[in-house]
């Protein structure tokens, strides 16, 4: 989740501004770049909990290790709550589930190289301190009460709102990690089509990474229990948001569902103030009650947009939020499916091709569907397996026709040999870790973070 936005403090005098704000992002392709984000599970190598935000082996400490390799802490109330460095960031989800927010980079071998880097420096830091890192969706041993609390004022606004809204909003705080990139448009035609193809594709790219097959030490029934988490969380903010497909969608239409998003709060001189439940339309007329009179800035619709969580999210860049966290190769592979899918014309027609005719009903029957069985969920006479099978095809010849080679000419269409692995042997990784459970594990799943962590 997002830390407070960096966008100045201009006043907001014109519903237009929130469309213009959004429509600066459009950049021209030769400016196009790939943003990865990634969240991981800390936990203590000798009792396998998660470690508290203070402490000698605590997420403060680990943050402040940091630091000597180029890191610029941010503090919040005297507290080390992220880090900064060359357009990059590592914040903290709500449990301290740690996050790397990648730099805008140009090509897949640069964010891959990103996240070797990151993880290779936390994990100098973390041995020192006896901790280790996990990549999954969702928490496989502790309970919701044993995960902690980060001292973030955010997260404690979210707390108390949460159980308003939905009964797993606290879980999708406190147990789940996701891997996501952050992509460009040109213009408001190719955002329209590009947000048409992600949103449809979204259960495909959950189903391949799906990894989330544990709840407190036991199967939960679901390869991708993070995305099940999503449907009941809070449905103001969360789905498949099926205005995208319709006529006239655009800039406009989803200022008017961010507009309808209940907000959280407003951060002003350092402090969050709890506007949960109150409405950003009543803000823009200078009627929030927690600010009475006060008119909102672009750093208040910045930080508004973070609040609402579909499945595909728009903010000046689309974002791809529908995979479980992983290992390391799994984290360059999503970035690489989702811009050989919509960085490459020839491929991104191919991919509206695909799912073009895709009934409403038959994406929601995908999304509610593929947490459970992923890649075997029946689809049009064959299997979600058959539309991954395509997809990954797509996104390696479009990679391909990108031609970005590293320094042994090397093209990216390599980053996809993790997922091209699981759709030909139509196993998830959530299926991998099930048998290693009832198999050579012996239903101990303490197994997992000696055999998976980074």
């Amino acid at each position: 989740m997002s830390s407070p936005s960096h966008v100045a403090d201009t006043l907001i005098t014109d519903r237009a501004q929130l469309v213009e704000y959004i429509a600066s992002g459009e950049k021209p392709i030769g400016e196009w770049r790939i943003g990865t984000e990634h969240e991981k599970f800390g936990f203590r190598l000798d009792d396998l909990r998660p470690p508290t935000f203070d402490g000698d082996r605590g997420i403060e400490a680990l943050l402040k290790g940091l630091v000597p390799f180029g890191w610029e802490p941010i503090e919040e109330k005297g507290r080390v709550i992220a880090l900064t460095r060359d357009g990059a960031s590592v914040t903290l989800e709500p449990a301290g589930q740690l996050e790397l927010s990648g730099a805008a980079l140009e090509t897949i071998h640069q964010t891959c190289t990103e996240v070797g880097t990151h993880l290779h420096e936390v994990k100098q830091v973390a041995d020192a301190l006896q901790l280790g890192f996990l990549g999954m969706g969702f928490q496989p041993k502790w309970t919701r009460e044993e995960m902690p609390w980060m001292p973030k004022g955010r997260y404690q606004i979210m707390k108390s709102y949460m159980p308003k809204v939905g009964s797993l909003g606290l879980d999708m705080m406190t147990r789940t990690c996701t891997v996501q990139v952050n992509l460009d448009y040109a213009s408001e035609a190719d955002m329209i089509k590009k947000f048409r193809v992600s949103l449809a594709l979204q259960p495909i790219a959950t189903a391949l990474f799906a990894d989330s097959p544990f709840t407190e030490g036991k199967p939960n029934g679901y390869q991708s229990y993070r995305s099940h988490i999503w449907t009941d969380t809070d449905g103001d903010r969360t789905g498949m948001l099926d205005f995208v497909f319709e006529d006239g969608f655009g800039y406009e239409r989803y200022v008017d569902y961010l507009l309808d998003v209940p907000m959280y709060f407003s951060y002003r001189d350092g402090i969050y103030h709890d506007a949960s439940g109150q409405s950003f339309r009543d803000f823009l007329q200078g009627r929030l009650p927690v600010l009475p009179g006060a008119l909102p800035t672009l750093r208040d619709w910045s930080d508004h947009m973070t609040t609402a969580f579909p499945e595909v999210r728009m903010k000046k860049f689309l974002e791809m939020r529908g995979a479980d966290g992983g290992p390391w190769n799994r984290l360059c592979a999503l970035p690489a499916f989702w811009v050989g899918l919509l960085y490459d014309d020839a491929a991104l027609d191919a991919a509206w091709d695909l799912v073009k005719d895709f009934s409403l009903e038959e994406r929601h029957a995908l999304r509610d569907g593929v947490p459970k069985h992923a890649l075997k969920l029946p689809f049009r006479g064959g299997t979600v397996r058959d539309i991954a099978a395509q997809a990954v095809r797509i996104a390696v010849a479009g990679l391909r026709r990108r031609a970005r080679f590293n320094g042994r000419g090397v093209d990216e269409s390599g980053f996809l040999d993790a997922l091209v692995e699981i759709v030909e042997s139509n196993q998830t990784p959530a299926e991998r870790k099930l048998e290693l459970f009832h198999g050579a594990w012996k239903g101990d799943v303490d197994q997992v973070f000696r055999e998976f962590a980074y």
